[in-house]
């Protein structure tokens, strides 16, 4: 790996290292291209915020570029490098989807089952009205964006889920939900009989090629994890809850989530059964205005304008619960489509978007939890050169 520092100063706004891949070689003018491309989005996007460390990841083709800005601590400045773990938040979600259709390929459990299948207390609830799918694509009738302050256990988790009366029948709303993703996973951890965060760590990130992603860091990473920076820009990490692991406990690389990446990009490379689990998150099932839910991964046709993209992940679409058009059958990627997510955390924020047709996908971590928008500005820029190139 060929690796080029550029030293400008104030550091906070450099780039402080990038890295080409050698599995290609590259025209030197596209490479510039890209490279300038990934820079001006990414730098301005960490001045403009006051982002204290980002780590970028590229893939086009096959080729691998990543950048590195500022700094994963600023009480001891260690810089960010493309193996720094930050706080993916809500991208969790993807892993717990993957994982859920993995244990679906092994015959462990399907998407049609119901939850009192797995959990004998939920039998006969509001909830067993709905499938496993609902809860992955959060159409299981109004479950709330965060399980509430006054449940600190999965035993009041099981009463609160008993007792919740649901706001629309399971399929005709979608409203996003950690509760709802969160119980997809336990369900998971449930049919495949063992914890949640030992099947993400021992079974699913060795098959998807992972060696630096964690649910609970080791002590021998601790030195690569990243401080996050709130809104007061003090350091924070992420706190425990119900659900946590499920829906947003993932620590993960640039490194590591461009490998997530390029498995998406051509899961054909992949073993079976995991490669169906990958190619199962592919598909949609739900349509929310122009927006296509699927298992974790959010769609859309490609190219897409940004003002298009931005609606598709605007406050109404998160916060609130909107229409959903069930897809029947559920819909294959037969276009090209963008899949992306988003996720934050107190003090990190993460975004991630490919589309397998153009061989291009972008990752881009920070240390602080920037507004959303800002995210697909900077990304959209960089994928609208990679496609470019990719074309070429």
């Amino acid at each position: 790996m060929t690796a080029i520092t550029k030293a400008v100063a104030p550091l906070a706004l450099a780039i402080t290292a990038f890295c080409l891949s050698p599995a290609a070689s590259r025209a030197a003018d596209s490479s510039d291209k890209i490279l300038a491309a990934a820079d001006h989005a990414f730098r301005a996007l960490q001045a403009e915020h006051d982002v204290p460390g980002m780590a970028v990841a590229v893939t086009v083709d096959g080729a691998q570029y990543f950048f590195s800005y500022g700094v994963a601590s600023k009480a001891t400045n260690t810089p960010v490098t493309k193996e720094t773990l930050f706080e993916i938040g809500s991208v969790s979600k993807v892993f717990t989807a993957t994982l859920a259709s993995y244990a679906q390929a092994l015959g462990k459990l399907s998407l049609d089952d119901h939850p009192g299948k797995y959990l004998a207390q939920l039998r006969n609830s509001a909830i067993d009205q709905a499938n496993l799918l609902n809860l992955g694509t959060y159409t299981a009738g109004g479950l709330p964006l965060q399980v509430p302050d006054a449940v600190t256990s999965n035993a009041e988790l099981a009463v609160y889920l008993q007792q919740w009366k649901p706001a629309a029948a399971a399929g005709a709303q979608r409203r996003y939900s950690n509760p709802s993703i969160g119980l997809l996973g336990h369900i998971t951890s449930v049919a495949m009989d063992a914890k949640f965060a030992d099947l993400i760590e021992t079974k699913l990130f060795p098959k998807l090629g992972l060696n630096s992603s964690y649910i609970r860091v080791p002590a021998a990473s601790m030195a690569s994890y990243a401080w996050g920076y709130n809104k007061a820009n003090q350091p924070v990490r992420v706190n425990p809850g119900v659900f946590d692991a499920e829906a947003y406990g993932v620590k993960s690389t640039a490194a590591d989530l461009l490998r997530f990446v390029e498995a998406n990009i051509q899961p054909q490379r992949l073993d079976a059964p995991i490669r169906r689990a990958v190619q199962d998150t592919h598909v949609g099932y739900f349509r929310i205005g122009e927006m296509v839910q699927g298992l974790g991964w959010e769609q859309y046709p490609y190219p897409i304008a940004l003002d298009r993209l931005l609606a598709g992940n605007s406050a109404t679409i998160i916060e609130q619960a909107n229409s959903a058009m069930q897809l029947k059958p559920p819909q294959a990627p037969s276009q090209p489509t963008l899949f992306n997510k988003t996720g934050s955390t107190n003090g990190f924020g993460a975004y991630v978007a490919f589309v397998p047709a153009r061989q291009i996908g972008v990752v881009m971590l920070a240390n602080k939890n920037l507004p959303i928008p800002a995210r697909f500005i900077a990304t959209h820029a960089v994928l609208e050169q990679l496609s470019s190139r990719a074309a070429q």
